[in-house]
């Protein structure tokens, strides 16, 4: 028998913050060492971040990159530890990890399938590992090996997959289980997706099983760069076997997840199966040799069992809930704001993100303990005063309800009662007269006066446009961070005021569709998240049909009247943007999905999605910077693109008309 702990560590790091990433990774070592840790897994270029975009091609990253890990080298004794970093070489820059055992640089690992979908724009920083490939590279006066190599360390063999490698199909592993590896790192940087945890997990166990290995996974944590969220996703499996796993959503900086495994017994399950062919030939430059003796542990049972949220049947809620928050909370202190302000309408969205506002308080909490929190955000004036979730939730999150003569007393009084629950602290505007003004000067410089037979979107819009400037002074002289409320559905089809609902510094669920938003406020009302309250006031925006309550009352507005169903404009949405089908594809699709509609409706509704999509592609790359929460969204500066001015589908929509009689 032959026990080894393997550990991987989840990481909060910042781009180019050396200090706190620095630290972060000590303070893993640490920990490792102190739970008798032999081998340690690191996240994909932990030492800048990985989110460094084009500071990825400056020289004098690089080169401080590589400061730093001289400087955690020696700090690695007792340890095998990966380390990634960008790593110049023979003119190009690689995602590299490098290997340090016991306080000496082994060697250096060269990510080989760069990620280049979605998010990822790695092959614009970075080249490729040729396949097969080994040389040297001179690393302060000694040649380190660098290329396809692993690592024999006192005998146990080590193999890395960087991140996208796993999910190619000649990916490394396959090569390595040939060389007999006893353990596949895997440092990677993996945003965090609804439902990509099960995905990693399967990845994990499967390759575990079907290489012979134990395989380690590790993963960032926290709002590492702005938009992307990663939800620290450790897992340890050997030989088909899930070991050990991490907490997801941690607001902790450092999160350590080992697992205790035999590598004489993974040897002797792997010799067994008849299909395993290992390589006999002799060894030439693709093995590295190391010096190391693993620390001797005690057996004792691994822990692997889910989190028990994860097993409430409701986990995209608690998904949402969690990323959403502790996004927030790290681009609040990342930033430097004193808290948030949102524009709390009485509307689903507005009510969706002061929740998350003020359940990113609760989390940190939960996670950090109140000194915890404190220091975390010690850098905000008065909140070594506060003490509990609720003074907290008041020094941090004001909301703003903001009336005009079209408001109703239901949303004001849904606001109202939404945010004492919450606790924030809540401040009522009446910003009519500077809409009249504005009517009024406008009127007069045109020499008419506007009606809403005539003007409709323009009075509509004036009413949105003049909440943001009172809005945007509070989170000024809060020096707090204003919170946009709009969300993916309005977003694909313009249906928001630029400068309005728009106005902020942040987008939370500018990447989420309205009718989850609808259906996550029934559950956040009705149960909400695990070890936390619901909060019931949410029902009185519940039960409200959704309206932007720009027309006059009598006019009875809704979204859904202006628009069309919200269920119908994603499914919409998603066939035609995600999946790149024309007008009369979406139609054919849909047709016997939605059989209550008449092809008439149908028509009409598809025609209306193109022509506002094609129309408002310049309020799409207008807004503020928005969270991706799953593998797909409609943000152009990293995800869908698509050009201001374009044709508007006018002939694919005169064939839809064309093919769909009585349209």
């Amino acid at each position: 028998m032959w026990l080894v702990r393997l550990a991987a560590a989840a990481l909060n790091q910042t781009p180019l913050d050396w200090d706190n990433n620095r630290a972060n990774i000590e303070a893993a070592l640490q920990a490792a060492r102190q739970r008798g840790v032999g081998v340690l897994c690191l996240p994909e270029l932990c030492i800048t971040g990985y989110g460094c975009e084009d500071a990825f091609l400056s020289p004098g990253v690089r080169r401080t990159a590589m400061d730093v890990l001289l400087e955690i080298v020696p700090k690695t004794s007792g340890l095998v530890v990966c380390l990634g970093l960008p790593l110049e070489h023979a003119k190009g820059t690689y995602n590299a990890c490098a290997l340090a055992a016991d306080g000496r640089l082994a060697g250096f690992v060269a990510k080989r399938a760069l990620a280049g979908d979605g998010i990822h724009y790695e092959p614009r920083w970075f080249k490729p590992w040729p396949r097969g490939q080994r040389t040297y590279i001179r690393i302060g006066g000694q040649e380190i090996p660098i290329g396809d190599i692993y690592f024999d360390c006192g005998g146990l063999k080590i193999g890395f997959e960087i991140c996208e490698d796993a999910w190619m199909a000649q990916r490394p592993g396959a090569e390595l289980a040939l060389d007999a590896v006893d353990i596949i790192l895997n440092p990677s940087a993996s945003h965090f997706a609804f439902g990509k945890h099960e995905v990693r997990r399967r990845l994990v166990l499967e390759s575990s099983r079907a290489l012979g290995v134990s395989y380690v996974y590790s993963n960032l944590l926290g709002n590492e760069a702005g938009r992307a969220i990663y939800d620290g996703d450790l897992l340890i499996a050997s030989a088909g076997e899930m070991v050990a796993h991490g907490q997801r959503f941690s607001f902790e900086p450092t999160l350590l997840a080992t697992g205790l495994v035999d590598i004489e017994l993974v040897r002797s399950r792997q010799s067994a199966l008849s299909g395993f062919e290992p390589r006999v030939a002799p060894l030439h430059d693709e093995c590295v040799c190391v010096p190391f003796e693993a620390a001797h542990v005690d057996p004792e049972p691994n822990q692997a069992e889910p989190e028990a949220w994860e097993a409430l049947g409701s986990a995209k809620n608690e998904e949402f809930a969690r990323a959403v928050t502790l996004g927030l909370f790290d681009y609040l202190r990342k930033s430097r704001s004193r808290g948030f302000v949102v524009s709390l309408s009485g509307g689903v969205d507005s009510a969706v993100v002061a929740c998350l506002a003020a359940y990113s308080v609760r989390y940190a909490l939960r996670w950090l303990g109140l000194e915890g929190l404190r220091n975390r955000l010690g850098f905000i004036p008065g909140i070594h005063e506060r003490s509990t979730a609720r003074e907290l939730i008041s020094e941090l999150l004001t909301t703003v309800y903001q009336k005009t003569n079209n408001s109703s007393q239901v949303t004001r009084d849904a606001a109202r009662g939404v945010a004492e629950e919450l606790g924030s602290r809540h401040l009522e505007l009446d910003v009519n007269p500077l809409v009249e003004s504005y009517v009024s000067m406008v009127s007069a410089s045109l020499g008419r006066t506007l009606s809403w037979d005539h003007d409709d979107l323009a009075l509509q819009n004036i009413q949105a446009r003049a909440r943001a400037p009172g809005v945007w002074m509070i989170a000024n002289v809060r020096r707090a961070l204003l919170l946009a409320t709009s969300n993916r559905s309005e977003a694909a089809v313009g249906y928001a005021t630029m400068d309005g609902d728009t106005a902020g510094g942040l987008s939370p669920i500018a990447g989420v569709d309205k009718a989850f938003l609808r259906r996550w406020i029934l559950w956040m009302q009705s149960t909400g998240p695990a070890e936390m309250q619901p909060v019931a006031a949410l029902e009185a925006v519940a039960v409200q049909a959704p309206t932007a309550e720009l027309r006059p009352i009598s006019a009875a507005q809704t979204d859904e009247a202006d628009l069309m169903p919200y269920e119908l404009l994603d499914v919409i949405e998603r066939a035609a943007i995600r999946d790149k089908r024309m007008p009369l594809e979406v139609y054919e699709l849909i047709k016997g999905r939605y059989p209550e509609y008449t092809p008439k409706d149908l028509v009409l509704w598809i025609e209306r999605f193109f022509v506002l999509w094609s129309r408002n592609q310049w309020k799409r790359e207008r807004y503020a910077p928005s969270f991706h929460l799953d593998d797909e969204n409609l943000d152009p500066k990293t995800w869908c693109r698509f050009p201001v001015l374009s044709g508007g589908y006018a002939r694919e929509l005169r064939e839809l008309k064309k093919n769909v009689p009585g349209s």
